[in-house]
């Protein structure tokens, strides 16, 4: 079979492209034929060494894919042949709190990712996907759909929420419609009008460019009324996080998310001041999974999907999600 490899901590053009065996399921796993692939702003980071989850290498990139049982184990009761299915991103975090024996389950990362033709899930580490999406929108659920699920959930998000989303791109995407669908009220920042602009198109109640308004924070209490927002989804990092603080109202809740701009986080007394949560969001469990594509059948929910990109464009891929030009999910495609 095809698939990609990470042998290096030399960039995106290290990348291989190999022939492998495909690989055969133990007992409690399902063979998989991967119709489709997402990518994510991990995956931008994996192929330079500078993911510190990143254990094994050489790795098979790439945590999120969907496609179709072709094969199950002996022991599979919950899966047949035919079946549409997804991963989830940690094989092992099935319910409840995550464990650290379970962060070493990633896919992509920790173990062999999805970006080949065939892959085996664990059981009871697999979903069924909804039955209204084509496989590039399922493939786009496993990461930044269930890290916007789960931020939203453990945030107990409700309706007439203020939620303040940083940047157009997968996460702040799936915040967005998972938001909306709960009938919150939704702030997104960018350095585009444009993208701004699309959001909007999508629901997004009010947008804020923050080269325009550089201390956005500011124009964030003013949206709110000089209240802040009820939850934030902090991607950012040390560039953001202050901001993220000042825009949030009292009691309210910050999900740290991403470090795009770097792991230097300021120490700052505004949340214990402010009486805020400020929670850790990495993915999420089947469990959540599974709840999440209920609300996403609900709902009727479509992913944004920036562009596709052919099985033997893949780093070609890469290149657009790093561009930073895309708004929503970055998809690799497979033939049928």
């Amino acid at each position: 079979m095809k698939q990609y490899l990470i042998t290096s901590a030399d960039g995106i053009d290290a990348i291989e492209r190999n022939e492998a065996e495909k690989p055969k399921p133990k007992p409690d796993e399902i063979l998989v034929k991967l119709r489709a692939n997402s990518l994510n702003y991990r995956d931008l980071v994996i192929p330079v060494g500078g993911y510190l989850r990143n254990d094994k290498c050489p790795v098979v990139p790439l945590s999120d894919g969907a496609g179709d049982v072709v094969e199950i184990g002996s022991d599979v009761t919950d899966f047949s042949i035919g079946d549409r299915v997804a991963g989830n991103f940690f094989q092992d975090w099935t319910k409840g709190t995550l464990l650290d024996k379970e962060i070493d389950s990633s896919l992509g990362g920790g173990i062999d990712g999805t970006l080949a033709e065939y892959v085996t899930f664990k059981q009871k580490a697999a979903v069924h996907i909804p039955d209204h999406l084509n496989y590039e929108e399922a493939a786009t659920l496993p990461c930044a759909a269930l890290t916007a699920w789960h931020a939203l959930q453990k945030g107990n998000l409700k309706a007439g929420d203020k939620v303040l989303l940083l940047g157009t791109g997968g996460v702040s995407m799936f915040g967005l419609q998972f938001a909306k669908a709960q009938g919150a009220h939704v702030i997104m920042t960018s350095s585009s009008d444009e993208k701004l602009a699309k959001a909007k198109a999508l629901g997004a109640d009010e947008g804020i460019n923050y080269k325009t308004h550089p201390e956005w924070s500011e124009k964030v209490m003013e949206l709110t009324n000089g209240q802040g927002v009820d939850n934030v989804l902090e991607i950012g990092g040390e560039t953001t996080l202050l901001h993220s603080f000042s825009s949030t109202r009292v009691g309210g809740t910050i999900s740290l998310i991403g470090l795009r701009s770097g792991a230097d986080l300021p120490m700052n007394l505004v949340p214990a001041l402010r009486l805020q949560t400020i929670q850790g969001i990495y993915v999420g469990s089947t469990e959540m999974f599974i709840e999440m594509n209920k609300a996403i059948s609900q709902h009727k929910i479509k992913p944004v999907i920036d562009r596709s990109f052919a099985f033997d464009e893949a780093k070609a891929a890469y290149h657009h999600l790093q561009s930073a030009n895309h708004i929503g999910k970055v998809v690799i495609t497979h033939d049928a």
